[in-house]
């Protein structure tokens, strides 16, 4: 697949999202640059603001398989991974698959589980496969996790620790729709859901194939040491505990490639970086406590490197 045909691709199917999704322009553009640059999404905001519904429209033009898990305190790891159990009429052990055995995967209010069952879904973001009992079992593809979180002041939630997070390609955040795109909403969903009669526009195949393809995407030098020198800015920092690291710095550079691809263009600019820098970078940095009770956040941090770093010149990409 070409790089044409990956930006085809990806703008048939963000219309046929927002014929349901309402407003949430740069949100679906985020999910397809995860999706095919093979990342994952944390939403965190408040209940009812389309979430589920995102998920599942984006399923739909895919023709992918969708499950839904309401993280909870109870909720155990083969909750979500499956189990091995013993069927006394065969008198045999057979394997029952989780809810992790599917293409989107929403996990709905990831911080109420516990660390362990949060820990659970590390192997299936990252190797894409499960290991139960010793057996490795490879997950179908693509495979996507959308997760939405509380946020972490709210009673009865586990913060994600800093190995999950640095697991999502992306944190956003969904935020209330305005007063005329509520409106529409309103207008949208008065008579019928427009989900139920939403068509698939791609197939699981061709989502595998822009997954392969977009990596032709050309990075200049001077583009790639400018990304470099805005990781390597958050490790220096004075109100960083923790920096932005190799995997972070490998999933921005994926990041930019399929968002230079979806703009109609074979190459990265710096435009590209500072365009997606905050989503990709800010939930991985461990900010100092004292830092933290000021009021800043990862996103001020990353915001202020940004001004910081010098950006290379067209002159100096071209050389």
């Amino acid at each position: 697949m070409d790089l044409q045909e990956i930006r085809s691709l990806a703008n048939r199917v963000q219309q046929n999202v927002e014929n349901v999704v309402v407003g949430k322009h740069e949100i679906v553009e985020s999910l397809l640059i995860a999706l095919i640059s093979r990342g994952h999404v944390l939403l965190e905001d408040v209940p009812g603001t389309g979430k589920t519904l995102l998920t599942k429209a984006l399923a739909k033009s895919l023709n992918c398989v969708s499950k839904r898990v309401q993280f909870t305190p109870d909720l155990l790891p083969s909750d979500l991974t499956g189990i091995n159990f013993y069927n006394q009429k065969s008198g045999a052990f057979e394997f029952r698959a989780g809810p992790v055995f599917t293409n989107l995967l929403l996990a709905d209010e990831i911080n109420r589980a516990t660390p362990r069952t949060q820990s659970s879904l590390l192997e299936c973001m990252e190797e894409r496969q499960v290991t139960i009992d010793g057996e490795t079992t490879l997950l179908d593809q693509p495979f996507l996790v959308l997760a939405t979180q509380n946020p972490v002041e709210t009673q009865g939630t586990f913060p994600l620790p800093e190995a999950q997070l640095d697991r999502f390609l992306f944190k956003l955040h969904m935020g209330y729709p305005s007063t005329s795109e509520g409106v529409s909403i309103l207008r949208r969903f008065q008579t019928s859901n427009p989900l139920d009669a939403l068509l698939p526009v791609a197939t699981k195949e061709e989502i595998v194939q822009a997954q392969q393809s977009f990596t032709t995407v050309t990075v200049d030098d001077a583009v790639l040491l400018y990304l470099l020198r805005i990781v390597e800015s958050t490790r220096e920092d004075a109100e960083v505990e923790i920096g932005v690291s190799p995997r972070g710095s490998q999933a921005l550079l994926r990041a930019v490639q399929v968002r230079a691809c979806l703009r109609g263009r074979t190459f990265v600019t710096p435009d590209d970086i500072k365009a997606l820098a905050v989503q990709v970078l800010a939930h991985r940095l461990v900010i100092k406590q004292v830092v933290r009770r000021r009021g800043v956040s990862g996103e001020d941090i990353i915001r202020r490197i940004l001004d910081q770093v010098p950006v290379p010149t067209e002159e100096a990409i071209g050389e």
